[in-house]
């Protein structure tokens, strides 16, 4: 039978991984060592508490819940809105956020409403895994540019000047995964202005914005009328599962991605939207498990140099380190591997976020308790 254009699409191996550590989980006998979860972004800390309440309200309260508008309960828009005026001094009209089925259904969404197959996408390498895998699924052509230390691992005009033709489009993340790299205001500011001067459609992913440490964020948005820009309820605000993200979109593209959600996803889980408002009122305890990241942040930097895996960049935001293990293998997958049977520590291949060099690196993700850090680098100084 026939399979479609999908086959040629990578797997996400961040996804596999977790599979993996999830069967040998089940396999454990009673005793052993649990397995320790740093493979994915995933916050342990949980749903905020004012929005638990108002999940239990609603529930409580006999409403259907039933379909919202499909660019998301106009409370919501406008609450987002009234976000961008708070942290960035932004003023938008609610029309232009679009609520969505997470960051993912938003990178979908602004792909669609943004490009046409065939046309170029540049964006920084290494990356987060679905740039790549859902263009490419979508016809589109990925410009992978191999970045390294010296630009931060983030793109520059030069860069962008150096391609054969100019992309129709440019993806940014900052703060990045998997490095937690982060892009100067000023130097987002030349980017925008870049892609608006050259016809570029900027896609900003700022889905780990207030989750930095000691450098300033800054929103596309600030900068760019024509940008979009992709945030999330699943980072800073602690709600992964509830799969429920944002864009702000330029006025050109409002009824075009408009007409896309309804017919792809028809609208955003109503009682996650519920939760992603109440959410917005849980501020001090969001800031303490920020500090609670940037703590384990500073425990896992120091244990992995005293584990001998010296040489990485200290991540400015997001909670990950990307760690270069080249002095220890060559093949990253097989490195992740060794490490979830030998250690009960599950850590996802560099191979996922650059397919060119990424054998030798591993990314820990340091959003799991503290305990659970402090015990995995008394392990990763074990022998293996």
């Amino acid at each position: 039978m026939k399979i479609g254009a999908g086959r040629v699409v990578p797997p996400f191996r961040v996804m596999d991984v977790a599979r993996a550590a999830n069967e040998r989980a089940a396999s454990l006998p009673p005793g052993a060592p649990k397995i320790l979860r740093m493979e994915v972004g995933q916050p342990g800390t949980g749903l905020p508490h004012g929005a638990r309440l108002a999940v239990q309200a609603a529930l409580q309260s006999g409403d259907a819940l039933g379909y919202t508008e499909a660019l998301g309960r106009p409370s919501l828009r406008a609450r987002i809105a009234r976000h961008m005026q708070d942290w960035y001094g932004v003023e938008l009209p609610a029309t232009r956020i679009a609520v969505t089925l997470g960051a993912s259904g938003a990178f979908s969404l602004a792909f669609l409403a943004s490009f046409d197959q065939g046309d170029q996408v540049a964006l920084a390498a290494p990356y987060y895994p679905p740039y790549v895998n859902t263009l490419t699924a979508l016809g589109m052509r990925p410009v992978v540019l191999p970045c390294g230390i010296e630009t931060g691992f983030q793109p520059t005009i030069e860069m962008l000047d150096a391609l054969p033709e100019k992309p129709q489009g440019l993806i940014l993340a900052s703060p990045a995964n998997p490095t937690g790299s982060m892009l100067a205001p000023a130097e987002l500011e030349a980017l925008c202005r870049y892609c608006d001067d050259n016809g570029i459609r900027l896609i900003s992913d700022e889905i780990y914005h207030g989750l930095t440490y000691g450098k300033p964020q800054a929103s596309a948005a600030q900068f760019s009328k024509t940008a979009l820009v992709v945030n999330s309820f699943s980072k800073y605000f602690s709600m992964t599962g509830w799969r429920v993200g944002w864009m702000v979109l330029p006025e050109d593209l409002v009824r075009v991605t408009e007409r896309l959600a309804q017919n792809m996803f028809i609208c955003p889980p109503h009682i996650a939207q519920i939760a992603a408002e109440a959410a917005f009122t849980c501020g001090e305890e969001l800031e303490a498990n920020r500090a609670t990241y940037q703590q384990a942040r500073g425990v896992l930097m120091a244990g992995l140099a005293a584990a001998g895996y010296a040489s990485f960049a200290p991540p400015d935001g997001a909670f990950y380190i990307y760690a270069d293990i080249s002095g220890r293998a060559v093949d990253s997958a097989a490195f992740c591997d060794q490490l979830l049977a030998s250690h009960n520590i599950a850590a996802t291949p560099g191979l996922d976020f650059d397919a060119a060099r990424g054998g030798g690196f591993v990314r820990f993700s340091y959003c799991t308790s503290l305990a659970d850090i402090e015990d995995a680098v008394a392990r990763l100084r074990q022998p293996g």
